[in-house]
């Protein structure tokens, strides 16, 4: 990664070997943080408020330059059965590559930036466009045993004040990935209540980060862009209501989400309203326990 003062940030592969080779199992090398610039120009395209809650700056520890630190995080795993034939190699967006048990193999990304739609966020989507190969089904197969983690953080946050802060908020995750609520890499504490420390959860907290285990396989580039937007929304309003979302709150959410949900779908507004009740449906499962006959074959 670079900081041009006319550019802004850059983001380039390490030269390191080990990033473009498959590793065994947790052994792949580890993550770069890349939600920093040094550049004005990364940040310009954001709107004042947009500035003020969603980049901290700081001074850098070694050279006391200003710098730009996104305060929401992401990160994917992208399970497959095989990479295409001469596709393993260093890539920009992700920090290695290991083979996975429940699978077969996995591309890991570097711990990326999660903004709104500007110049910067255009970048990250850059680095997807280029790890098409590995991404794309059509280059690099999967089926319904793979998964897709999606890792976020929040400046400041643990992962258990993660969870408490998105919980209300995530019955959209639910809906969309309900055919893996019985999965045993991911079916435990289906409700999402924080202190629990279970790996195969819908969502496993972590240290400082939470880890969402639920999302099902990548089969696309377009498929990987419209789950960022979609974790972007549900991370920033789930933030500004400090994870005491009411019902008529969440309805904005969804309202707000939903032409994301209609790309996902391809445009199908049938297919589109059915997610977004269902996701009504999980958010009071979440909340109050309370299994409606629409969703109860999931959980």
């Amino acid at each position: 990664m670079n900081n041009n003062p006319l550019t802004g940030v850059e983001y380039t592969t390490t030269g390191d070997r080990h990033r473009g080779i498959v590793c065994d199992y947790h052994h792949k090398p580890s993550p770069l943080t890349l939600n920093k610039s040094k550049s004005k120009v990364d940040i310009s395209g954001l709107k004042k408020k947009e500035q003020a809650t969603l980049i901290i700056p700081e001074r850098d520890y070694f050279s006391n330059e200003l710098e730009y630190v996104t305060k929401y995080t992401i990160g994917f795993e992208i399970e497959k059965n095989q990479f295409h034939r001469g596709a393993v190699r260093e890539y920009e967006l992700f920090c290695g590559f290991e083979r996975d048990r429940s699978c077969g193999y996995e591309a890991v990304t570097h711990v990326l930036p999660l903004l709104p739609a500007s110049a910067w966020r255009n970048k990250v989507f850059d680095m997807v466009y280029k790890a098409k190969r590995i991404i794309e089904d059509s280059h690099s197969p999967s089926d319904q045993r793979c998964g897709g983690h999606i890792s976020i953080g929040v400046n400041g946050k643990s992962g258990d004040e993660i969870i408490q802060m998105v919980r209300y908020n995530c019955g959209i995750l639910l809906a969309l990935f309900r055919h893996r609520l019985r999965n045993h890499y991911c079916c435990i504490n289906k409700r999402m209540n924080a202190g629990y420390r279970e790996k195969y959860s819908v969502a496993n907290i972590k240290g400082n980060c939470l880890e969402f285990r639920i999302p099902s396989r990548v089969e696309s580039v377009k498929q990987l862009m419209r789950r960022y937007e979609l974790m972007y929304e549900i991370v920033k309003f789930s933030d500004e209501h400090n994870g005491q979302t009411t019902q008529r709150e969440h309805d904005r959410l969804l309202k707000k989400i939903r032409p994301i949900v209609l790309s996902m779908y391809n445009g199908d507004e049938e297919a589109c309203e059915k997610i977004l009740d269902y996701a009504r449906k999980f958010r009071e499962y979440i909340v109050n326990g309370e299994v409606h006959e629409s969703i109860a074959r999931f959980v």
